[in-house]
């Protein structure tokens, strides 16, 4: 691979302002308001499209929601791909180009570095596999079909009537999208397997703390499960009876550990590279999950069950979600589909909603799918057991708008690909790491692959379409057998008035050591086997006594209620949104109580901060003479612990709580995993501030540049929410301490560390909001910007604000259970965010509730781009018309889509 180079933009700097041009810079040109709208969608009258076998009628409401009926499921799949096409094909092609490793096709040079990492993973060579081998013939007809409904929206569109970011492309290179192909949408099946892997940042976080902490210290870090406090989803397992192998050792526990140490330098670049990939789903880190619950109808006012989901995922414009309907004008075993809900665009099917007779919901299992092995490599050759043995070695052609193709080498062992052979710096390891006696000479140093249950190919797809037509508790866990990856917590309710759960997923079955830490590749003990954990073994749930099934990222089952003793992780998001709705749904139960639809948005709106509960009576203790820092202090007091984007107190709080994890743990990691503070101490200058009691300095605020989130840094979720409520209790323990800066005293214990942190957060509040602290509000730091996927984040600022959209100050937080997340290394800045938010009776399907992060379209200025922001800002919801009375009562556009020639 050629030298790194200085990140370079050039292309996509013209394409943008190509953009600032096409969209007539404001001033309405005719010229360049036509090219904008030639690309929004026809949605009323007839259209003719190849392949069809009769008559498809496609009803829009007001928001551009499409409710797609036909007579057989391949003109169902087939009119879904041309509608997808209609509203978000650019956002297709862009996703497609990203799976396959070839953005540097659409975008020039700038995406080697991505192209190069992910034509290692080979996403789309596994899709290949699958489309030959592994699913089902049905689900290949259904996928055929849905390829050529998009293909024939291309066949009569192109350049500005695809999208204006088509024609932008158009005025800088030749670039032409290519017809769809069935194996593009099985590959974003890998995109979302990807980043909802589990703990592999996890992984290489602990090798790294192994530089600077102590095994002690990073267990201190890395707390256990509370299951005393924290209940997991399953309390009254099915009836599972194999026996399960035990799980392996820890690596953490042999001699092979301080091999850990000889290959920091790889996984520090493999950290960084993993960093900068670009997230389709969410961004790296322990903060980021989704909710769902499910409850009885013997709990509910209508007497059937209610369910609720809110996947929490990356902001991005358009969103991920795509809000569908896909109906058999008669239902029957030859054309079995009458499902609602959100899918993806660039794939078939609907991916959560309802049909029928059932509704289900998903939330990340978490699942530890992946294992870093350390290779040790000479020669061509990488050791395996006392032998040396070839690794395979391909090579790929990446193509480069406007420059010449690129050809990489793609090396692997039977553990997986080489993933650390991506970044020159890895060419680069010291000689003086020690490594144990049981490891092999280190020589060079380490290489990294990737052991990933994604990388073998599976019948996933299969799942999504029986799911869509399943009609009862064993279909549905029927059709989660086939759901290989990622693995997903899935709820359950029918009309029948059950509630269920299950736990599906390829969930590897290891040898020695647990997936904490990076395996000897060396080592064939430390291999999966070749089986994966059976799905009667995994952990599920039907009709539990209590009424009501929680998912929020916690831990699926507790060790002695597992009858089989099946290994999931050890990284569980800690219960901290999963014990707040069991906590609200109990209270709302308790007494004879029963739930209605809006104590379901009551509680999928909840924004307590669960770590201000704990720690704000002890803020509130400390004393404070210094009356300009009191002035903040008194804000905690008599504050809720409620997150509303008004609250000054929920601002001051969390300013305490990011300077405290920076002051207690941010600056005692790695530097690997270190982001280094760009804040700088000016005066302030709205007037003559007093010196600071505490150092009789002369008073001043922070100046924060941007700065990078990092994962290991302190990233303020519930991991570190156990961490610090681990501490407090012990005021002397040594992760209190902090150093003494420049303007700064020393903290020796808990107190002096909370009063620096507190006083640090007024300083750093005062340059953000202003000296008048009634004036401060928590929305006006916790912002949420909605940016275009390409140019959007690479545009000069000009085509920025044409193409994205924002602020929106919110309500909310790190696991809170409105969760708009926040990385406290990084800022106050979303970085996660409810992605949609749903709400299915089961009573009365057409009572149900959904709202989506963004809009129906892709098309930047159409007017379904970002129409229900606004309202998903403000907690809203929209109607969710289902049958076929209600649609057509919604209906604000007809379009008959009608076979060739008839």
């Amino acid at each position: 691979m050629p030298a790194k180079k200085p990140r370079r933009r050039g292309r996509l700097l013209v394409i943008a302002l190509v953009v600032m041009l096409l969209a007539g810079l404001g001033y309405g040109a005719y010229w360049g308001v036509s090219t904008v709208r030639a690309s929004y969608p026809q949605v009323s009258g007839e259209l003719a499209l190849d392949g069809l076998s009769g008559p498809v009628t496609v009803e829009r409401d007001a928001n551009g929601i499409p409710q797609v009926y036909a007579s057989t499921p391949e003109d169902l799949f087939r009119a879904q791909g041309y509608v997808q096409a209609q509203d978000r094909f650019y956002e297709m092609d862009v996703r497609r180009h990203m799976t396959a490793g070839r953005l540097s096709e659409m975008f020039g040079e700038d995406q080697l570095e991505t192209d190069a990492f992910l034509r290692t993973l080979g996403w789309h060579a596994i899709a290949q596999q699958e489309w030959d081998q592994e699913i089902s013939e049905e689900t290949r007809a259904y996928l055929q079909a849905y390829s050529e409904g998009v293909n024939g929206y291309l066949a009569t569109h192109s350049g500005a009537e695809l999208s204006l970011e088509y024609a932008a492309l158009g005025f800088v290179n030749d670039y032409q999208p290519e017809e769809w192909t069935p194996v593009d949408s099985l590959a974003w099946l890998k995109a979302m397997a990807w980043d909802l892997r589990g703990n592999m940042q996890d992984e290489i976080d602990r090798a790294l703390m192994g530089q600077r902490l102590s095994p002690e210290q990073i267990e201190d870090l890395y707390p256990d499960y509370p299951y005393g406090t924290s209940t997991p989803i399953v309390e009254e397992p099915g009836d599972n009876t194999e026996e399960f192998p035990p799980v392996g050792e820890d690596l953490g526990t042999m001699g092979a550990t301080e091999a850990l140490e000889g290959a920091s330098t790889q996984l520090g670049a493999l950290s960084q590279t993993l960093s900068e990939l670009p997230g389709l789903l969410g961004p790296e880190g322990s903060g980021i999950g989704s909710n769902s619950w499910v409850v009885s109808g013997e709990y509910t006012t209508s007497g059937a069950p209610l369910l609720a989901n809110d996947p929490h995922l990356s902001p991005s414009l358009p969103g991920i979600w795509y809000q569908m309907g896909l109906h058999c004008t008669e239902l029957s075993a030859e054309c079995p589909y009458d499902v609602s809900g959100f899918t993806f665009s660039g794939m078939p099917g609907v991916i959560i909603g309802h049909n029928q007779s059932i509704a289900w919901g998903m939330t990340n299992l978490g699942a530890d799918v992946t294992d870093l092995r350390l290779e040790n490599l000479s020669d061509g050759n990488y050791l395996r057991d006392g032998e040396e043995i070839p690794y395979d070695t391909r090579s790929e052609t990446l193509k480069v708008a406007g420059g010449e193709s690129r050809e990489i080498t793609i090396r692997s062992t039977e553990n997986g690909p080489i993933i650390s052979d991506r970044l020159d710096e890895l060419s680069l390891v010291g000689d003086s790491a020690p490594v144990d006696q049981s490891a092999p000479d280190r020589g060079d140093g380490y290489a990294v692959s990737l052991t990933w249950t994604a990388l073998r190919p599976s019948n996933t797809m299969d799942a999504v379409f029986a799911l869509d037509r399943a009609t009862d508790f064993d279909e549905f866990r029927a059709a989660a057998r086939d759901f290989a990856a990622p693995s997903q917590n899935m709820i359950y309710a029918d009309t029948e008035n059950n509630i269920g759960y299950q736990a599906p997923g390829d969930i590897p079955v290891r040898g020695e050591g647990d997936g904490r830490y990076p395996a000897p590749g060396w080592d064939s003990s430390y291999d999966w086997e070749d089986a994966y954990v059976p799905q009667d073994d995994l952990p599920w749930e039907e009709n539990p006594e209590r009424g009501y099934i929680v998912t929020a990222n916690q831990a699926v089952i507790a060790p002695e209620d597992d009858a089989n003793d099946v290994f999931l992780t050890e990284d569980w998001s800690y219960g901290t949104r999963s014990n707040r709705i069991g906590e609200l749904l109990a209270e709302k139960i308790a007494d004879g109580g029963k739930i209605s639809l809006g104590d379901m948005q009551e509680i999928q709106l909840d924004n307590q901060n669960a770590m201000a509960e704990e720690l704000v009576p002890y803020l509130l203790d400390i004393d404070v003479s210094d009356p300009y820092v009191r002035e903040a202090q008194e804000l905690l007091e008599g504050w809720d612990f409620s997150q509303d984007a008004d609250s000054p107190g929920a601002a001051y709080f969390n300013a305490v709580w990011r300077n405290l994890l920076n002051l207690a743990f941010g600056q005692k990691l790695p530097k690997e995993l270190r982001v280094e503070d760009q804040c700088l101490r000016v005066s302030p200058t709205d007037d003559a501030a007093p010196p600071d009691d505490l150092t009789g300095r002369p008073r001043t605020v922070l100046e924060c540049g941007e700065r990078s989130p990092e994962t290991a840094q302190p990233d303020g979720g519930d991991r570190w929410f156990e961490v610090v409520r681990g501490l407090l209790e012990d005021p002397e323990n040594a992760w209190w301490q902090s150093p003494e800066t420049a303007d700064q005293p020393a903290a020796a214990n808990r107190d002096e560390l909370l009063a620096r942190a507190l006083r640090d957060a007024r300083w750093e509040l005062t340059a953000e909001l202003g000296k008048d602290v009634s004036t401060w509000s928590w929305g006006r730091l916790h912002r949420l910007m909605l940016n275009n996927q390409t140019l959007g984040t690479e545009g000069p600022g000009p085509v920025q604000w044409l193409l994205n959209r924002g602020p929106w100050n919110l309500s909310g937080g790190t696991d809170a259970v409105d969760a708009s997340g926040w990385n406290a290394a990084g800022g106050y800045e979303i970085t996660w965010v409810p992605s949609m938010r749903m709400i299915v009776s089961l009573d009365d399907f057409d009572e149900s509730l959904w709202i989506n992060l963004t809009g129906a379209s892709g098309h930047a200025y159409h007017a379904n781009y970002t129409d229900q922001t606004d309202l998903w800002a403000r907690g809203e919801y929209l109607p969710w018309a289902y049958g076929r009375d209600a649609v057509g009562e919604a209906s604000a556009h007809t379009l008959e889509l009608r076979p060739s020639g008839g």
